[in-house]
């Protein structure tokens, strides 16, 4: 499991709070002009692969450093409907300040996770990975794409800088033919560098082994036609298979025998994950959700 960015994570908090509480919360100190001893409790209202815990504890803890864990259960764990994801007691306006930007985070976070969980059980029992792309929230990559490993799945580029990946308006561009942009790249880019080639046609797939990639991408293929050129490449190259993947067709196109599916739908369109805060006074338990 991937370990927590620790830095992307302490920028993201600092810019969230920087939007929601720069100018202080004036609702609060309306109705709160003294401490209020308070226990606040996050609870998930649908089961779900956790993933922000980390996040959250750090946006409380930079509203208030005195405030207290008192349960949190660990990123990457399933947690079953209405049970507590984190449970923190302090000054209540502390509370109150971190409770959106905390929520936020873990609910956007848990769904990106969620999402990713149910696509690998999906696919279980098969030997293929499943993969993100670079399709995220700007500014937020490394963690969403670390929600994914969480959920079970593993990462594709993080950035431009980590691999070759060549695409139609690459070759639209430098008017090159796909096994002459491979050989190109070869020989330009980093060496040990894999070179990665989207192929529509069964042409483009013949043309990328011509062109000796390491990995080549069918992109928006239909099953068949997956089978077709898996059946071409006979283990020369990686297969990958991305484009119009979804929970309901995602099995059929990992019985086509690629060796990764890459799916932008993981960060682009997860869900936000159904999580709220109770926040109540030391001593007394029921609380109203929010």
């Amino acid at each position: 499991m991937t370990p927590a960015p620790a830095r992307e994570i302490r920028a993201a908090v600092r810019t969230a709070l920087l939007e929601d509480v720069s100018c202080g919360d004036v609702t609060t100190s309306a109705l709160f002009p003294k401490s209020v001893r308070a226990r606040g409790t996050i609870v998930a209202h649908q089961a779900i692969t956790v993933a922000g815990v980390s996040v959250a504890r750090q946006t409380f803890h930079a509203v208030d450093a005195s405030l207290r864990i008192i349960h949190a259960v660990k990123d990457g764990a399933t947690v079953q409907q209405n049970r507590p994801v984190l449970v923190i007691e302090g000054d209540a306006r502390s509370l109150l300040m971190a409770e959106r930007v905390a929520l936020n985070f873990l609910q956007r976070l848990s769904g990106i996770a969620t999402l990713t969980t149910r696509f690998c059980d999906t696919v279980r029992g098969r030997h293929i990975k499943i993969l993100d792309t670079r399709k995220t929230t700007p500014g937020l990559r490394a963690l969403e794409k670390w929600a994914v490993t969480l959920g079970g799945g593993q990462n594709h580029r993080y950035s431009l800088g980590d691999g070759v990946l060549i695409k139609d308006n690459h070759l639209e561009l430098a008017g090159h033919d796909v096994a002459s942009a491979c050989r190109l790249a070869r020989k330009r880019a980093p060496r040990g560098m894999q070179i990665e080639v989207e192929a529509r046609t069964l042409g483009e797939v013949r043309a990328a082994l011509d062109g000796k990639a390491d990995i080549i991408l069918l992109d928006n293929m239909t099953v068949p036609a997956i089978r077709r050129a898996i059946r071409l490449i006979k283990q020369r190259a990686t297969v990958e298979v991305s484009g119009g993947v979804t929970l309901a067709n995602v099995r059929k196109i990992a019985s086509a025998g690629p060796d990764r599916i890459s799916i932008g739908a993981l960060t682009h369109s997860a869900p936000a994950a159904d999580l709220s805060m109770d926040i109540v006074p030391i001593g007394r338990r029921n609380g109203r959700r929010k």
